[in-house]
């Protein structure tokens, strides 16, 4: 775990979300904190470049400005570098990470629309001879990962669904910046402004709208949790009749521990539909939450298949505009 100042502590756990809309958001923080902008922008670009941080930025609500899926592929172990640098090379993939399970290499496909998702699938299914197992979103009960770092672990929030009419032209360039994350200078929004040719006041105010109608579902610091001593996290799933789902998925995120909670497409050979993930800093207690989690009633004769995190082979923001794809390395 990198060394982190107490200012560290205080910027990665309290501002996760609700980042200050205004037009110097850092100097707001700064004063929220009794610090300088200057030290506040100068720790934000230290725990980006040690790699503490993705980003400042924001997270956007899945398949509202874009289409995303979940996919896996069952690589054999001698393959799994190649393969993990196939799948990397996708700029559309944004999230990709080795587990423990047949299922091994899984990773978060993210495009503009759907043709340029299926398109991404079929080019690694091509490039590494392996099927991609598919599992497209059904529905969230909570896909805020925004979880304090200290203290006790408090439930999360049922989901709610994003209003699609707030969506303007001109938004998807706004997102794509900000899942890139902000540019860590003092007025960042006016240097957003000036790339898009829009003024301060209009991108604040979009923004604003954006997240008003949840299609932005936080904004703030993006961290990386295993940098921060979270490494064992598991992603669970549950084999339960469809039926059930809905009541299990709102049992579980009212359960402390779960960090994420949705329901997926089920696929030949993936019988799972619901889908949570526990952060932890150590495997037995990640383990002790989902035994927790499995005497639940709504999920006492559900079957869990935990898939433990081994290792993180990319994480960047979401790809809401199109862009080149690279060439895997040999």
């Amino acid at each position: 775990m990198a060394f982190l100042t107490p200012l560290d502590m205080r910027l990665l756990d309290e501002w996760q979300r609700d980042l200050p809309l205004v037009a110097r958001p850092f100097a707001a923080m700064a004063q929220m904190l009794n610090e300088t902008e200057d030290e506040v922008l100068m720790r934000l670009v230290q725990l980006r470049d040690t790699g503490t941080m993705a980003r400042v930025g924001a997270t956007c609500r899945p398949n509202t400005v874009g289409a995303s899926t979940l996919a896996a592929l069952s690589v054999p172990e001698w393959r799994i570098e190649e393969v993990a640098q196939i799948v990397g090379s996708e700029p559309g993939v944004n999230h990709s990470y080795l587990r423990e399970d047949e299922w091994n290499i899984w990773f978060v496909a993210t495009a503009p629309d759907a043709d340029t998702l299926s398109a991404i699938l079929e080019r690694i299914a091509e490039r590494s001879g392996l099927r991609v197992l598919n599992l497209p979103l059904q529905r969230a009960f909570n896909v805020d990962l925004g979880f304090r770092l200290d203290g006790p672990r408090h439930v999360l929030k049922l989901d709610q669904p994003a209003d699609l009419d707030a969506i303007r032209e001109g938004d998807r360039a706004i997102l794509q910046t900000l899942t890139d994350g902000l540019p860590l200078v003092p007025q960042p929004f006016a240097e957003i402004g000036a790339r898009l040719g829009m003024t301060e006041e209009e991108v604040i105010a979009r923004i604003a709208a954006l997240s008003e109608a949840r299609i932005i579902t936080r904004m703030g610091i993006i961290v990386r949790h295993r940098a921060l001593g979270w490494r064992s996290n598991a992603m669970v799933t549950w084999k339960l009749p469809l039926d059930q789902v809905e009541a299990a998925g709102k049992a579980l995120i009212r359960h402390p521990g779960v960090t994420l909670c949705y329901e997926r497409r089920l696929s030949e050979g993936w019988e799972h539909p619901l889908f949570c993930m526990v952060h932890a800093k150590t495997r037995s207690e990640a383990l002790e939450v989902i035994a927790a989690a499995s005497v639940l009633p709504e999920l006492a004769e559900a079957e869990p298949r935990v898939l433990f995190s081994i290792r993180c082979f990319k994480q960047t923001g979401a790809m809401l505009q199109a862009r080149p794809v690279l060439e895997a390395a040999e």
